[in-house]
C-alpha cells in the first residue's frame, strides 16, 4: 500500500509542554478483526469501528462495536458496501459514515453516506463529490467533511451536511490541502490536525468556525505526521494520536481549547497509522490500525483519560 506510506522524516517541534505524570494510557479488549485504515465514531457509550483492510488486503464492510461500559466488542450490522479510508461522525444520536475508497485498495472514491438508524444502516443523500482519506466532525448541528481525497486529488472543499434538513452544501476547504489528516470538533468548531501531502507530513492546525464560515490557524501540532486520526474530549482537548513514515508514530499529543496550546501525552502502547480514534467524555480510545507503515494490521485498544490534564 505505497500510497500510505510517507518518505520524508518527521519533523518534531519542541514547542509542547509535557502532561502530567499522573496520565496513563490503558490497554483494553482487543477487536475481534485485525484492521487498517478504519473510521471509528462514539455514541452511547459505544465504539463503532467500520470498515478498512483486513490481512491479505481486501476491503471489508465490518462494523464492530466496543462496549466500554463492559470492555467487550461486538459485532454490529455490516456496512452497506465494502470501503476503506472513510469518514464517520455522529451528532450525539445518530451514527454517519461517509465516502472512502470502495477498492481493490486506493480506487474507486465513493460519494455514497449512510446512517445507522434504529440498529440498521440507511442510505441518505450522497456527498457532493467522492471524498476518501478525509475526516469528519459535527458542530452546530451540521457534520463537515474536510479535508482528503476527491474527484481531482486533493480536495479544495468542505462538504457539510445538515442533519436536520438532510441535505448537503459546501464551505471553504482547508486552507492547508491535505489528506490523511486528524479531525475533531467541541461541537463549536471544527478542528483538522496534521495530514501529509505528496508524501511530506504535516503539522498544520486549522479551525472552522460555522459562524462565520472562515478558517483560522492555530499552534502547529507538536510533531508533523500524516496517517493519524484525532478527537475531542468533553474537557476541552482535542487528542491527536498516530501516524506513519518509514515508521509508524506512538505520539499522543493534546490541543487545549482554552489556551490554545499542544501538550505531550505519554506514548501509545502500539504504535500505529490508519487507526481509529474516538471520545467519549474524558476518555479517548484507540483502536486498529496498522503497526508497520503500509499493509499492516492489528485490532489494538487502548485509551486514556484526559480528565486530569
Amino acid at each position: 500500500m505505497a500510497a500510505c506510506r510517507q518518505a520524508a522524516p518527521p519533523r518534531p517541534n519542541p514547542r509542547a509542554s509535557a502532561g502530567p505524570s499522573t496520565l496513563a494510557w490503558k490497554v483494553l479488549a482487543g477487536a475481534p478483526t485485525s484492521r487498517t485504515e478504519v473510521t471509528a465514531v462514539a455514541v452511547g457509550k459505544r465504539v463503532y469501528v467500520g470498515g478498512g483492510f483486513v490481512e491479505g488486503g481486501a476491503t471489508v464492510d465490518t462494523v464492530e462495536i466496543y462496549d466500554i461500559e463492559r470492555d467487550v466488542f461486538m459485532a454490529g450490522p455490516p456496512l452497506p458496501i465494502k470501503v476503506n479510508h472513510a469518514m464517520s461522525a455522529s451528532d450525539g444520536n445518530t451514527i454517519f459514515v461517509f465516502g472512502g475508497y470502495t477498492g481493490p485498495g486506493l480506487e474507486k472514491t465513493t460519494d455514497r453516506a449512510f446512517a445507522l438508524i434504529q440498529g440498521k444502516w440507511q442510505e441518505i443523500a450522497r456527498m457532493p463529490e467522492p471524498r476518501a482519506a478525509a475526516g469528519a466532525a459535527a458542530a452546530d448541528g451540521r457534520i463537515y467533511v474536510a479535508g482528503g481525497i476527491g474527484p481531482k486529488g486533493l480536495a479544495d472543499k468542505t462538504l457539510v451536511f445538515d442533519v436536520a434538513a438532510a441535505t448537503w452544501t459546501t464551505a471553504p476547504g482547508v486552507p492547508t490541502k491535505r489528506e490523511h489528516l486528524g479531525v475533531a470538533s467541541d461541537g463549536k468548531s471544527v478542528y483538522v490536525a496534521g495530514g501529509r501531502v505528496d508524501g511530506n507530513n504535516l503539522a498544520a492546525m486549522e479551525v472552522f468556525d460555522p459562524v462565520t464560515g472562515a478558517w483560522s490557524t492555530v499552534q502547529d501540532m507538536p510533531t508533523a505526521r500524516g496517517g493519524l486520526a484525532a478527537g475531542a474530549t468533553s474537557n476541552g482537548f482535542i487528542l491527536a494520536a498516530g501516524g506513519e513514515a518509514q515508521t509508524t508514530f506512538n505520539e499522543a499529543e493534546a490541543f487545549n481549547l482554552q489556551t490554545r496550546r499542544w501538550t505531550a501525552l505519554p506514548p501509545l502502547p502500539t504504535a500505529r497509522h490508519g487507526l481509529g480514534v474516538a471520545a467519549w467524555g474524558t476518555t479517548v480510545y484507540v483502536i486498529a490500525g496498522g503497526p508497520q507503515p503500509g499493509y499492516s494490521f492489528s485490532g489494538a485498544n487502548e485509551a486514556i483519560n484526559l480528565e486530569g490534564l
